[in-house]
């Protein structure tokens, strides 16, 4: 009996290994770059472009999820500057820019949820700990317009079974259980 695949069919299994592949490196980079000692500092830094960075001991929520992407040779800062470049009006307009900025528009947590979804990345906002793999991005609401994100790892909390947050809230680049914590606004596999 000969088996017929389409190309189509063909290209859709192999495209959903490599996100798979994609994202267990991701989730390992994120593990990789765990630093209590880094100051949250949201301040604005000139920095180089492609792949700059705040000074190294610094760094904010959205500065875990860039860097990790970074370490799978993922510059965020290069691609959200380039489709701001395209579609600037798409993106949040809550700082009062009149044009992307590549010093500070990704670091910005709308700004990413934003590239997430023009980049078909968006996933369901479930309450189900399965549907959070390792290396999705997932973004939170604080409470009011105070929002948050951080990278799924592939370390499991035993008690609970969720899979631990590599983030930065004000501790340094930490690894918590904190993914139901807050308020969920974003899940973003890329």
């Amino acid at each position: 009996m000969k088996i017929q695949i389409s190309t189509a069919f063909l290209l859709l299994l192999l495209s959903c290994g490599n996100q798979s592949t994609t994202n267990n490196k991701l989730a390992k980079a994120a593990e990789s770059i765990e630093n209590r000692n880094i100051t949250y500092d949201p301040a604005y830094f000139n920095i180089k472009y492609p792949n700059g960075d705040v000074p190294a001991d610094k760094g904010v929520c959205s500065d875990v999820v860039v860097r990790a992407y970074r370490k799978i040779g993922i510059d965020l800062q290069q691609l959200v500057h380039e489709d701001m470049q395209i579609s600037f009006n798409a993106y949040p307009q809550m700082w009062g820019m009149r044009q992307p900025d590549k010093n500070i528009d990704h670091r910005r947590v709308y700004n990413l949820m934003k590239f997430f979804q023009r980049k078909k990345a968006s996933k369901p906002i479930t309450q189900i700990k399965t549907d959070y793999q390792p290396g999705d991005v997932v973004s939170w609401n604080l409470g009011g317009n105070v929002t948050h994100i951080g990278i799924v790892t592939g370390k499991m909390d035993k008690l609970s079974g969720n899979y631990l947050i590599m983030h930065n809230i004000g501790g340094g680049q930490v690894i918590e259980n904190v993914l139901f914590t807050y308020k969920i606004i974003g899940h973003y596999r890329y």
